[in-house]
């Protein structure tokens, strides 16, 4: 008898050992995992893939004669011109469904963390970064545009199509829809669900779980209609939210409107000699200036990422060069006037030099002119910020799943895509944003070969149209 008692103690110590042992395990090997996707993200958002993205900036706007900066008032033009020609959406919507992906919290915290860490100097090359950036996306728009097809679910391209049926390498096109479809999942989805239901639940106390739910909701009705549900939803939201947060920094900078020649000139003046230690700010580098700079501005605009080039293939247009200008534009409302008002809100003031994490510098700044209320609505537009990024890249997944599965399981793929939205509002997400990172830095590889490889086509396609 204490035989037995015995040997059913020692199996269910055992039992209980080998399942700590395995939970241990599991821990360890998940922080293994973590540690590691970090390092990758770092590494793959390093000095090579910054100058491999900048020097193309740079290659395209020489190639196509410095096309962003002798169209751009045209650009602006056929933004608001109708068409009736084979497509989806208009012009306006694609431009409004892009800048639903693109303008986002990066618009708010990446600024400020690029003055942060980089000094105010950093302005300035993410200024450069999105000029040179702006010939990218219209490369990425134009050939979107020319490679396109016409799918069950409407038109379908963007650089899965044109690194296929252009550049002639398909496996690459199948890499990059993969990349695009896991970065949907994650930074795309769970990430901005995650960020707004932690914004909501610091300002108004609102718990996650019903943020999560109320936006998993929301999103569905919107993605569940395609890109014409999503062009009819970005044309009002987008404009929407941009002047929200446009008009509160513009009434903050009237008022400081003495402050503003000071910013310039700390821009400037910082740009190619760094920022000496002042206050809390720790100082920073030329190098240092340039690294944040560049990499803010490639993050806030995504030029070279191939993201924003699948909505344009969706454009009502038969001429590859009107949708490629107007999708440019995207480049400029994003960096050059969002962000820089976003910096020069930031400069006017000494807070920045306070050592205030750049999390909370923009609402901090903005405070100091007008209190809670404009702290509560810098929260509210990143909160908007990161909605709408979520709805534009529910698109950019799509396709990219269309691409690799077809038309079929493309409504699986909303189901799944609102799920993880309410997942993704109430878990902890440091290592899907680090996961995402990887994806997006593998997103950019394939596509800026398949634009290199193309360079022909666009300066003829270019050249066609302004004849």
């Amino acid at each position: 008898m204490k035989t037995n008692i015995c040997q059913d103690l020692f199996k269910e110590n055992l039992i209980m050992l080998s399942l700590q042992f395995i939970n241990i395990l599991f821990k360890t090997m998940l922080q293994t995992l973590e540690s590691f996707v970090s390092q990758l993200a770092g590494w793959m958002w390093g000095a090579p893939l910054l100058i491999l993205l900048f020097g193309t900036h740079i290659y395209l706007t020489f190639q196509l004669r410095g096309i962003q900066f002798r169209t751009l008032p045209l650009a602006f033009k056929i933004v608001f011109s109708r068409s009736d020609q084979d497509g989806d959406i208009s012009h306006f919507s694609t431009l409004m469904t892009a800048l639903a992906a693109t303008v986002g919290i990066g618009n708010i915290v990446g600024v400020a963390t690029a003055i942060t860490l980089g000094g105010p100097g950093a302005i300035f090359w993410m200024w450069l970064t999105a000029l040179f950036g702006m010939s990218t996306k219209y490369s990425e728009a134009l050939l979107a545009v020319k490679y396109r097809e016409k799918g069950p679910n409407g038109m379908r391209g963007g650089p899965m199509y044109y690194i296929a049926k252009g550049a002639g390498l398909p496996w690459l096109g199948s890499v990059f829809a993969v990349c695009t479809f896991l970065a949907a999942f994650g930074a795309g989805n769970m990430v901005q669900a995650n960020a707004t239901a932690s914004i909501f639940l610091n300002v108004f106390g609102i718990p996650t779980m019903w943020t999560g739910g109320a936006l998993a909701i929301l999103a569905g009705l919107v993605i569940v209609g395609g890109i014409k549900s999503i062009g009819r939803f970005a044309s009002f939201f987008v404009p929407f939210m941009i002047l929200l947060y446009v008009g509160t920094v513009l009434f903050v900078l009237v008022i400081r409107f003495d402050e503003i020649p000071g910013a310039f000139s700390l821009i400037f003046s910082h740009a190619f000699n760094g920022h000496a230690a002042t206050g809390g700010f720790v100082g920073a580098t030329l190098a240092a200036a340039i690294r944040f700079g560049v990499a803010r501005g490639l993050f806030s605009n995504e030029a070279g990422l191939g993201s924003a080039p699948i909505v344009a293939a969706a454009a009502k247009t038969n001429d590859p060069v009107r949708q490629a200008l107007v999708s440019m534009t995207g480049t400029f409302i994003d960096t050059i006037i969002v962000c820089t008002l976003t910096a020069l809100v930031i400069l006017t003031t000494d807070v920045w030099t306070e050592g205030i994490s750049a999390a909370e510098l923009t609402a901090r700044s903005i405070a100091v002119t007008l209190g809670n209320t404009g702290a509560t609505i810098v929260a509210v537009c990143s909160a908007l910020f990161a909605f709408s990024t979520l709805i534009g890249w529910s698109y950019y997944g799509e396709k990219a799943i269309e691409y690799l599965f077809g038309a079929r399981v493309v409504s699986f793929y909303k189901v799944i895509f609102s799920l993880l939205i309410f997942v993704g509002a109430t878990m902890s997400l440091a290592f899907v944003w680090n996961f995402s990172d990887v994806m997006n830095g593998m997103m950019v590889i394939p596509n800026l070969i398949g634009i290199l490889l193309l360079v022909k086509i666009l300066k003829s396609e270019t050249n066609r149209f302004f004849k």
